[in-house]
């Protein structure tokens, strides 16, 4: 079994298609995914006691919506940490050990619901199963870019849009399981923890069983287009790349990288204050129903999805810098635009700002890697983007928490409808310019701090 796990034995045999690859990335990525499920937990969870309503001793709201907010904190740390051992031992081993992780921070919810300990909550999900979610977002990532130099920003695209639609998938299933296991004496939630976790487990094991390393010195046919060339799919963008490596302990030392730190940051922050307020935003703002909340959050889960495809693909195209420039640019304006809409009532209008912002958000998590891998090579990406995800942690615990704090107070001195989430909108394009000042920023990374085998 150990030799299975060894590096070596993870290099592609003749006759290995890449398109397998991404396969077994979405494999993955579908799978932690249902970390974006969450929510559909957060009110069952307040009833486990009670059942059909909230009982004496029933954990509150907040408690259990924090359960997320910590599994978010430990995927990035645990991707930071892992980063170098994932490029140490290989693709296979890492997807393992997030397989293990992930389906047994579920497992032990359902421990945690069925004795009712909140402690296990948080240790089984947001710990355990952070862990898994870091391993696994970085996992597959730096294996994709070394089998489509040609097409980086697509590859990764492609598995990092598995991620963003796993909730899809993960959201009515669980949904399903829940009413399927429910009873007089109990809400469904421990069985459907526990459904869950080995069904996930089987998914990440054929992802795992199905990766490959391409051997050393491999190229695609027709070899790889280099900046500013054309190949038979059009013209390919100028690039940032100095065909050098990096080492991700140097890496730590380039201004490149914390300027990229910071747009992740910024663009986080601001994508997931709408994603985790949407029901409560649209309501309020124009007055319509739960149902029309909800399906509002479903089209803006379809936007994040689809804009990590599209927009990472575009990237390949139009280069990572100019990619992100609209990221920021157009999205400091549709936020800024937001309240306008809101206080003319333009519903239709409103949405639409909304979605285009989610793709952006979406297509920022996907072309990152790209962007790391044209500034400091796929020698070490794979460690490089474990601790840019460390932004991911920040963001995902201050954007929620800036947006619902700000609305609460603002609704608590009086504020009606919108008027609750509007200033707060101002602040969130002032980070996308911050971010698109920081990515005007990015050049070349110095050739001091290129990888030289011979030191």
């Amino acid at each position: 079994m150990g030799n299975w796990f060894a590096k070596e034995r993870s290099y592609a045999a003749p006759g290995y298609h890449r398109g397998w690859v991404p396969v077994a990335a979405l494999c993955i990525h579908l799978s932690i995914g249902q970390a974006y499920a969450w929510s559909v937990f957060n009110i069952p969870l307040t009833k486990i006691l009670g059942v059909v309503k909230p009982g004496p001793g029933d954990w509150n709201r907040e408690s259990v919506i924090w359960v997320f907010s910590l599994a978010i904190v430990c995927l990035g740390l645990s991707a930071a940490f892992g980063g170098k051992w994932l490029e140490r031992v290989g693709p296979r081993l890492a997807m393992f050990a997030s397989a293990l992780c992930f389906s047994a921070g579920l497992l032990l919810s359902a421990l945690a619901v069925a004795t009712h300990s909140l402690v296990l909550l948080y240790v089984g999900y947001g710990v355990i199963g952070g862990c898994g979610l870091g391993l696994g977002y970085i996992a597959p990532v730096s294996t994709l870019i070394r089998w489509f130099p040609d097409r980086p920003g697509m590859a990764t695209g492609l598995a990092i849009m598995g991620f963003g639609g796993g909730a899809l998938i993960a959201a009515p299933l669980s949904v399903s399981l829940m009413g399927f296991y429910s009873s007089p004496v109990s809400t469904g939630v421990a069985q459907t923890f526990a459904t869950l976790g080995v069904g996930y487990l089987v998914a990440m094991l054929a992802g795992s069983a199905l990766i490959r390393i391409p051997p050393p010195g491999w190229m695609p046919a027709g070899g790889v287009a280099k900046p500013g060339t054309r190949t038979g799919a059009g013209a390919v963008a100028p690039s940032l790349s100095s065909g050098h490596q990096v080492h991700a302990d140097a890496a730590l030392r380039t201004p490149q990288f914390y300027l990229l730190w910071a747009m992740l940051c910024f663009n986080v922050s601001a994508g997931i204050g709408i994603l985790g307020k949407a029901a409560d935003m649209v309501q309020d703002i124009f007055s319509v129903s739960p149902a029309a909340g909800a399906w509002f959050v479903t089209s803006l889960s379809i936007a994040n999805m689809a804009g990590r495809f599209f927009w990472s693909s575009a990237s390949d195209l139009l280069g990572r810098k100019a990619t992100y420039a609209i990221y920021f640019g157009l999205g400091g304006v549709l936020y800024a635009a937001l309240p306008f809409l809101g206080r003319s009532g333009s519903r239709p209008l409103f949405e639409l700002a909304c979605l285009a912002i989610m793709t952006m958000y979406g297509g920022g998590f996907a072309t990152i890697p790209a962007y790391l891998r044209d500034l400091f090579g796929t020698m070490h990406v794979g460690a490089i983007h474990g601790r840019l995800l460390t932004a991911w942690s920040i963001a995902g615990v201050a954007g929620p928490v800036l947006l619902t704090r700000w609305a609460e107070r603002a609704k608590a001195a009086g504020a009606a409808g919108g008027e609750a989430y509007f200033p707060v909108m101002y602040l969130m394009a002032g980070l996308l310019a911050a971010g698109f000042v920081c990515n005007l920023r990015v050049s070349a990374v110095d050739s001091r701090h290129h990888f030289q085998p011979d030191r």
